[in-house]
C-alpha cells in the first residue's frame, strides 16, 4: 500500500481505538490519501496507524457500512470511488441544506462565545492551509461547518450533512496545497462566520454559496468554482 503522506499524522491513542481510527481513515480517504480503487487490508493500515489490526479491521466495516469501502475477500478493503454524477448529486444537496442553514443561523445569531470558538476554528483552518496540511485542514473544516449546523439544535441536519461530506472525494485539494491556494478556501470561513455574526443573510448566503462551489472544484480537482 501507499503510505507517503501517512506515517507520523493522527497517531491512534489507546482509547476508543475503533472509532479514532476509523475518524483518522475516514479523512484520508476524503482527501484521497488513501486511494480510491486500491485494495487496503488492516494490517497494512493498522501498521500505519500505530495500533493492532483488530480496531482497524472493526472501523473499515464501518466504513462499508456508511458506503465508504467495499470489502474483498481475503484481501482486505477497496476505496469506493463516486462518479461525477454523485459528486454532482451530493453537492446540490449540500446546497439545498447547508445554504439555507447558514442563513438561520445568520437571522437567529450566534453567542459571544460561539464567535470566539468558531473564530479559533477559522484561524486554524488557515494555519493548516499555510501548512499544507491536508488532514487537518479537513478536520478543522469539518468542525468549523458542522459545528455551526449544531448551533441550530437539529442533529439530523447534522448526520445528514456529515455523511454528505464524507461522500465526497478532494481530488485536488493536495494539488490546491501544493501551489498555496489552500488558502483562498481557508479564508472564505472567516468571511461566513464574519457575515453571520453582522446577521447579513444575503451576504451569508453568496458566501456559502461560493465556498460550496469552491469544495465542487476541489472535488474535481480544479481550482475554478463550479460552472466556470
Amino acid at each position: 500500500m501507499r503510505d507517503k503522506g501517512l506515517a507520523g499524522q493522527d497517531l491512534v491513542r489507546p482509547s476508543t481505538l475503533s472509532s479514532l481510527a476509523k475518524e483518522s481513515i475516514r479523512l484520508r480517504i476524503v482527501t484521497g490519501e488513501i486511494a480510491a480503487g486500491e485494495i487496503y487490508s488492516a494490517p497494512a493500515l493498522a501498521a500505519v496507524l500505530g495500533v493492532s489490526a483488530t480496531p482497524v479491521r472493526e472501523a473499515m466495516l464501518e466504513l462499508a457500512t456508511d458506503g465508504l469501502v467495499e470489502v474483498v475477500p481475503n484481501r482486505g478493503f477497496r476505496v469506493v470511488e463516486p462518479s461525477q454524477h454523485d459528486l454532482d448529486e451530493i453537492f446540490q444537496l449540500r446546497l439545498m441544506l447547508e445554504v439555507p442553514a447558514a442563513e438561520q443561523a445568520a437571522s437567529r445569531g450566534i453567542t459571544a462565545a460561539d464567535h470566539a470558538r468558531f473564530l479559533e476554528m477559522a484561524k486554524l483552518i488557515e494555519k493548516r492551509a499555510q501548512e499544507g496540511d491536508m488532514v487537518g485542514f479537513l478536520a478543522a473544516d469539518r468542525d468549523f461547518h458542522l459545528g455551526l449546523l449544531g448551533t441550530l439544535d437539529n442533529s439530523r441536519l447534522v448526520e445528514i450533512v456529515s455523511r454528505l461530506r464524507d461522500q465526497a472525494r478532494l481530488y485536488g485539494l493536495p494539488m490546491l496545497a501544493q501551489r498555496g491556494e489552500l488558502r483562498e478556501s481557508a479564508r472564505e470561513h472567516r468571511e461566513l462566520l464574519e457575515a453571520i455574526c453582522r446577521q447579513d443573510t444575503v451576504a451569508v448566503a453568496a458566501v456559502a454559496t461560493h465556498h460550496l462551489e469552491h469544495t465542487r472544484g476541489i472535488w474535481a480537482g480544479i481550482a475554478e468554482t463550479a460552472g466556470q
